[in-house]
């Protein structure tokens, strides 16, 4: 089986990982010369992938069997609907459809046309001139968020990124009055709690669900500095997180599956993958934002634990309509990914700076590496092009563990990058379960070591996340 993967980042370098192990032919079209992605290739093409003319001329010119879409650019720009045209299955949904991430004012209507009870308290704006009476409207924190893609970076929030309402009414006007045609913003009521990420394969056979995970969104330790991309993102053995359990999983893939049925019920069939960003609340999961592909980084995670030999039909099933459910397998195991980034990611990037990339040392260590932003520099080394240039992603039996093993591989890597030393350690996880006590058990006292994170360390009771259909 031959495969087109369409990008050329980390997330992409897992996909062709799995993929490879597989069985399949790789064909990359990508913006840059990913070193991993190229040791993979069967045939490796420099193009724009936003540009649907050139991917459908790599798709014919190498016949490959199906296409999988990395990054929301190119589904934005209709590459899936191109490819399709020329009746290549693709995974990965159409323009419209796409528009549940491409528009987060399409993604809230939909879910309050279908009465799917998802969203915080919402309003968009498109006028200038409203803005301060929706603010003033909220009587509360709130979130402002630009209704089209920002590559996870235009989100800000009351009591992060601004302090009064009277400065998040000035960043909303200036995005408006910079960005005339980009839909607008939304102004979101600020809700608390612990953010998680819940993939699933949707098809017309059904949804199902991958391994949750959790992303690190803030640019520094403890949550500090301006939103990425993703720093780095973590999984728990038995498939959920220290302070989620499986009730409230499923409580968020009732929302995923009520909302595939709702895009399907307007004329939106989904073939691809569709990725809930929740935040877990006191009242329970609340939906933050779609995404209509795989998380970069929480697919790293995800895909690493892929149990080898059925990933190329399985995405097979997915861009031609039906999965057999015994192909979604995940083995039961911990993951940490940490992103090694250009230095001044995200606000100020230094471009071309070299990474010295030991990879036989690291792969010792548990260590997978996986390549993003890079250009090849020569052997063994890669450019730093100013964004997240290399995925780390340790495998143990707890979460710390996983995070530990990254630690150490980073000693193999040489030169100037920056990164988030708190991932997936047992601090953090600490802080973040004792955050969620709190909100469920106001007045909680912290204690040295939750349960909850004591029995993440503890062996699985069940063979994790079962597949689970629509």
């Amino acid at each position: 089986m031959r495969v087109l993967i369409v990008g050329g980042g980390a997330r992409e370098h897992s996909i062709g990982a799995a993929l490879k192990a597989a069985g399949a032919e790789i064909v990359i079209g990508a913006a840059n010369t990913n070193p991993g992605l190229r040791s993979l290739a069967h045939e490796f093409k420099v193009l724009d992938p936003t540009q649907p003319p050139a991917v459908v001329d790599l798709a014919r010119s190498t016949h490959v069997d199906y296409a999988v879409i990395g990054p929301e650019a190119p589904l934005a720009a209709g590459v899936a609907d191109a490819l399709r045209a020329i009746e290549v299955p693709v995974v990965g949904p159409s323009r419209p459809g796409a528009q549940i991430e491409t528009s987060k004012r399409f993604c809230r209507e939909l879910l309050t046309r279908h009465r799917i009870d998802a969203s915080p308290r919402f309003s968009s704006v498109t006028n200038l001139d409203e803005v301060d009476r929706r603010v003033e409207e909220f009587a509360g924190p709130f979130v402002v968020k630009p209704v089209g893609l920002t590559a996870g970076k235009g989100v800000k929030v009351q009591g992060v990124d601004f302090t009064t309402a009277e400065e998040g009414a000035s960043y909303a006007k200036q995005w408006l009055a910079t960005h005339r045609d980009d839909g607008g913003v939304l102004l979101e009521e600020k809700v608390e709690g612990e953010e998680f990420s819940l993939m699933a394969f949707v098809t017309d056979s059904g949804v199902y669900p991958m391994p949750i995970a959790q992303d690190y969104k803030r640019a520094r330790d403890n949550d500090e500095g301006p939103n990425t991309g993703g720093m780095g993102s973590y999984s728990q053995r038995d498939h959920l997180l220290p302070f989620l359990s499986s009730a409230m999983r499923d409580r968020a893939l009732e929302i995923v599956k009520a909302s595939a049925e709702a895009l399907r019920s307007e004329g939106l069939p989904y073939r691809g993958i569709l990725y809930g960003g929740f935040m877990l609340t006191a009242r329970g999961p609340v939906l933050m934002e779609f995404n209509a592909r795989f998380g970069d980084p929480e697919a790293i995670n995800v895909l690493t634990l892929y149990e080898e030999g059925d990933f190329a039909e399985l995405l097979h099933g997915v861009a031609t309509g039906r999965v057999d459910p015994n192909l979604v397998r995940f083995r039961l195991r911990a993951t940490a990914v940490k992103y090694l980034v250009a230095p001044g990611y995200p606000d100020h990037p230094s471009a071309g700076g070299i990474l010295t990339v030991d990879e036989p040392e690291i792969e010792a260590l548990g260590v997978h590496v996986r390549y993003g932003s890079v250009d090849a520099a020569g052997p063994s080394q890669v450019r730093l092009t100013g964004s997240r240039g290399i995925a780390l992603v340790g495998e143990a039996s707890a979460v710390h563990e996983a995070g530990a093993r990254v630690e150490e591989a980073m000693k193999h890597v040489q030169g100037e990058y920056g990164v988030r030393r708190d991932i997936a350690s047992r601090e953090d996880l600490t802080r973040r379960v004792e955050h969620m006590r709190r909100l469920f058990v106001p007045g909680a006292k912290p204690s040295p070591l939750p349960l909850s994170v004591a029995a993440a360390d503890a062996p699985p009771k069940s063979h994790g996340t079962p597949a689970q259909v629509v």
